[in-house]
């Protein structure tokens, strides 16, 4: 039965195996991106993505990394300075990016069945 407790859903998203947190590791996408690719996005390695909240917000740059186990994702040119001099990169929540130009490398990530939205695109 499923609960509607955000106590217990917290929990259960927080202590989710990793092939279940990697269908929660998505980010919307971009008004032009929409025709193309749908609502949201499974973010990946190579995307490019505008930081949408935070201290970094309006930041562009490349996904260089993506943590399942925290939802979070490391972005090029969101840095933080310590009081050594040093940068560290600062990890951002998948949900406070939005993806303008997904990595089209991988054949297989756009050659899923097709949804709703993109027979929508389609039958125009």
């Amino acid at each position: 039965m499923k609960t509607i407790s955000p106590r217990k859903q917290r929990r259960r998203a927080r202590n989710a195996p990793l092939h279940k947190k990697q269908k929660m590791a998505h980010a919307k996408v971009s008004k032009e991106g929409r025709k193309l690719y749908g609502k949201k996005l499974q973010l990946r390695k190579g995307d490019e993505v505008i930081v949408m909240r935070g201290d970094f917000k309006g930041i562009k740059g490349k996904v260089e990394k993506v943590d399942l186990k925290k939802s979070t994702a490391f972005v090029s040119g969101v840095e933080l300075i310590k009081n050594d001099g040093s940068k560290v990169k600062r990890p951002i929540h998948v949900s406070n990016l939005l993806i303008i130009n997904p990595n089209t490398n991988d054949s297989k990530r756009f050659n899923k069945k097709t949804t709703k939205s993109s027979e929508k695109v389609k039958n125009k």
